[in-house]
């Protein structure tokens, strides 16, 4: 994964491409880690060689898994980053993917392998978000 600064200021924002083979959703973790992002919004696009999307069964309260272990489009990457209770920054990245014959499938992206390429935008929020566990849902959901 490479990712470069293009905005300095109260805003910043990165470009980062992931490569084939990297690990989407660890390696963001650990970019927003390493770059001390606390509150963002992030867009992108590009394709996988496997993808595991999630589905949140409200009966169970907890994340259905689905698995593609094919070649897919991703046409539409987007989530926020926010503090988690504990005050470290979580990810929560979103996807639509599209199979060869032009299906479409999304969910909350739970594990997502590269090929050959992910590119992303992220633009810091010059304020915090924070997460907070949902009683109702078991979720963590931004608390305004």
């Amino acid at each position: 994964m490479k990712s470069r600064l293009i905005n300095e200021g109260p805003q910043r924002t990165f470009a980062v491409v992931f490569s084939t083979g990297e690990e989407f959703v660890s390696g963001f973790a650990a970019l927003v880690r390493e770059q001390g992002i606390t509150s963002a919004a992030f867009t992108g696009l590009g394709a996988l060689s496997r993808v595991v999307l999630g589905y949140f069964d409200w009966e169970r309260k907890e994340y259905r898994k689905i698995s593609f272990d094919e070649q897919v489009e991703v046409v539409s990457l987007l989530g926020n980053v926010a503090l988690d209770e504990s005050g470290k920054p979580s990810v929560h990245p979103h996807m639509v993917i599209a199979r060869a014959d032009a299906t479409a499938f999304g969910g909350h992206v739970l594990e997502a392998v590269v090929r050959p390429v992910i590119e992303l935008v992220v633009t810091e929020s010059p304020t915090y978000l924070q997460r907070r566990k949902d009683a109702e849902s078991g979720l963590a959901l931004i608390r305004l």
